[in-house]
């Protein structure tokens, strides 16, 4: 099948295109079931197709306000840990204590990425603060539909929101996808039970979903040259050996070869395929 589908498919066609069943790829199961993990994990972390943009929203508990402060003088201070370093200063060993946030969110493995959290404290929002200035503006008919120019408009909501961008503070937050956690570095005292969140993040494409996924054009490059390199490194200690009819097994130059079309499709992947990093100005 030209266009596979399915995990199978896509194996059969990557087969296929190493010259079977015309030949014997000597690459067990096992090996190959392995290599189609490493390619999607490959794609999944650098091709701009392997994940996607989602919003998560997430209503803060109880549970959660209480980890996050610890109060003094309580015995269950799971969300503030203490870590101790020693040293010796002279004659005398000197320990110190740092606390430490260890309150965070799980979130879903398939995250691999958090950008942001959007604000949730309402003071940016009409509904929710009366004694906001925008509230006050739309209360007195300030900028009632007819009533000013656009540009006019604009303006007054640019220099709000440049004051909102100064006045407040944003949510300091740390991710790492190994870990799987969303540590919130914020106030817990000033969050109140029932309010949301919402959190930009990527998510990975999962090909059991989405079956493009197996159709790929670079995954179905890169598991046929991985297919072709565990095949010479199979047969590379089978090197000068004399089949019948004289064919000699050249499993080297097989592993030369598929190295060779790697490092050329990791450069194309850096050039073509992967989004390229923010550069730092300042």
């Amino acid at each position: 099948m030209a266009q596979p589908s399915s995990r199978q498919t896509l194996i059969d066609y990557c087969k296929r295109q190493l010259g079977a069943p015309v030949l014997e790829i000597n690459v067990a199961n096992e090996q190959i079931d392995d290599l189609v993990d490493d390619a999607l994990q490959y794609w999944h972390e650098r091709h701009y197709d392997g994940f996607s943009q989602v919003y998560l929203k997430y209503k803060i508990t109880q549970e959660d306000k209480d980890r996050g402060r610890a109060p003094a003088g309580e015995s269950a201070t799971e969300g503030v840990v203490t870590t101790t370093a020693s040293t010796v200063i002279g004659n005398q060993t000197k320990s110190f204590s740092f606390k430490e946030n260890s309150n965070y969110l799980q979130v879903p493995s398939d995250i691999i990425g958090i950008q942001k959290i959007f604000k949730f404290d309402g003071t940016n929002t009409a509904v929710s603060n009366m004694f906001s200035i925008k509230y006050q503006m739309f209360l007195n008919d300030i900028y009632y539909w007819g009533s000013s120019e656009m540009l006019s408009y604009a303006m007054t909501k640019t220099y709000l929101e440049d004051l909102d961008f100064l006045l407040s503070t944003e949510k300091q937050i740390r991710f790492n996808q190994r870990m799987d956690r969303l540590y919130l570095d914020i106030d817990w005292g000033g969050v109140s039970v029932g309010d949301h969140i919402v959190i930009d993040c990527f998510r990975l494409v999962n090909p059991n979903d989405f079956s493009k996924v197996w159709n790929d054009f670079f995954v179905k490059k890169y598991l046929t040259m991985l297919i072709k390199k565990q095949w010479g490194q199979n047969l590379i200690k089978f090197q000068g050996v004399k089949l019948p009819g004289g064919v000699e097994l050249n499993g080297r130059q097989i592993y030369d070869d598929a190295v060779k079309e790697i490092d050329d499709l990791m450069e194309k992947m850096s050039n073509t395929y992967e989004i390229p990093p923010l550069d730092m100005i300042g």
